[in-house]
């Protein structure tokens, strides 16, 4: 088996393409009038699912939070703490939410936390100093 990508169930597919897109510079690769929207970012697949289109599909309804979701965090990683820093400041001035400022851990990492329009948590972060 082979990890072929990840998703999110949506709410509102236009905004958290929006959000996807020029925020955090994913790749779409569908237009958001369908039922699930094909994004790309290093290589790797993201697929944006609407909620409803999913629970019709697999006819049941599930619960879904209605703040900061704390079950998962999409993990970007920067080149190094300057770089934390600075896209930290501009996807906040872009209008992500903000979770934690840049932080330098006491495992050596440089991180921080933002939310998208619905919830979910982003970290990035970076090991390197310079």
């Amino acid at each position: 088996m082979k990890l072929q990508g990840f998703g999110l169930f949506v709410k509102d597919m236009d905004k958290m393409i929006s959000f996807y897109r020029d925020v955090l510079g994913f790749d779409i690769k569908d237009e958001s009038e369908t039922s699930n929207v094909y994004l790309i970012k290093d290589g790797v697949l993201f697929l944006l699912y609407r909620r409803c289109d999913f629970e019709d599909m697999t006819k049941t309804t599930y619960e879904y939070t209605s703040k900061q979701n704390g079950h998962f965090e999409i993990a970007l990683e920067e080149v190094n703490f300057e770089s934390v820093d600075k896209t930290y400041k501009k996807v906040i001035e872009k209008g992500a939410v903000s979770i934690m400022p840049p932080t330098t851990e006491p495992w050596g990492q440089r991180t921080c936390y933002i939310a998208d329009p619905e919830g979910n948590l982003i970290e990035i972060g970076s090991f390197q100093k310079e």
